[in-house]
């Protein structure tokens, strides 16, 4: 069940939050919201078919939230139905700029203020705005959030690189590196181009090149930056993170007798680890 709408933020900023099993980090999201700098947004949080506590985590915080809180369902699973979803649901509401972090992730505090900015300086076009991710401190030394940043870079390389993401295929822009869980978009634009992918993750390289059919308008923020949760790199190591962020999956990286192994002791360890 929806609760009530509570009243608005009036700037036009809207964040969402899709959610699903997120009862042990969810926590930790909504406090580094809650200390932006920025806070004249409203939240949306979309809870995805969760059978834990992660909707009623939500509802607690929004009661003390420093700004409005919408805690939403979508019982379709997959976080491009999530996302869409609530999307769609705040730009009903009069949203203008839509920023998107994950349940599992530290938005640092001026991530909302470095989101606005390029937002509110687009054109009637509007505009993608990507941020930067890094890897979260409080679950991996120096090496793992190194292996991350090093598996960041190589990704975005790969983009750049990709024959089927170059210009003659009728792109506007050149491929720019996306992590779903640190973007922020204009409300026309998201609608223009057909809006998130309703299906699994990944979606963001199909997003993306949406948006790179319409516009060229698709800048990287250094200011924004989001504390990514590095599970995904402790269920399935170094090379099946990487053919996930690739938008492969997984697959049968993944699926190796060593690497099941090693995913259903996370699994045991964390029922919160990324399944494929």
């Amino acid at each position: 069940m929806t609760a009530p709408d509570p009243a608005p933020a009036p700037a036009g900023l809207w964040v969402v939050v899709p959610a699903h099993q997120e009862e042990a980090r969810i926590g930790g999201t909504l406090r580094a919201l809650a200390a932006q700098h920025d806070r004249d947004f409203t939240l949306v949080v979309v809870d995805n078919a969760s059978t834990d506590a992660t909707a009623r985590i939500a509802r607690a915080f929004a009661a003390r939230a420093p700004f409005p809180v919408h805690v939403i369902e979508e019982k379709e699973k997959g976080v491009g139905c999530a996302v869409d979803t609530a999307f769609r649901y705040a730009i009903e509401r009069g949203a203008v700029h839509l920023a998107r972090t994950d349940a599992d992730c530290l938005p640092r505090p001026g991530w909302t203020a470095a989101a606005r900015r390029p937002l509110t300086a687009a054109g009637p076009g509007g505009a993608l705005v990507c941020g930067r991710v890094d890897a979260r401190r409080d679950e991996h030394g120096p090496l793992g959030r190194a292996a991350f940043r090093t598996m960041v870079r190589a990704a975005a390389l790969f983009g750049r690189l990709r024959p089927a993401h170059a210009r003659r295929h009728g792109y506007l822009a050149p491929y720019r590196m996306h992590a779903g869980n640190n973007m922020a978009v204009t409300s026309g634009l998201y609608l223009r181009v057909g809006g998130m992918p309703r299906r699994p993750s990944p979606t963001d390289r199909t997003f993306l090149n949406r948006v790179r059919r319409h516009t060229t308008a698709i800048t990287h923020c250094g200011a924004m930056v989001v504390e990514n949760s590095t599970r995904r790199l402790k269920a399935y190591g170094l090379l099946g993170t990487a053919r996930w962020y690739l938008d492969k999956g997984c697959g049968p990286l993944g699926r190796t007798p060593l690497m099941l192994d090693h995913l259903d002791s996370t699994l045991r360890r964390d029922p919160t680890a990324p399944r494929c």
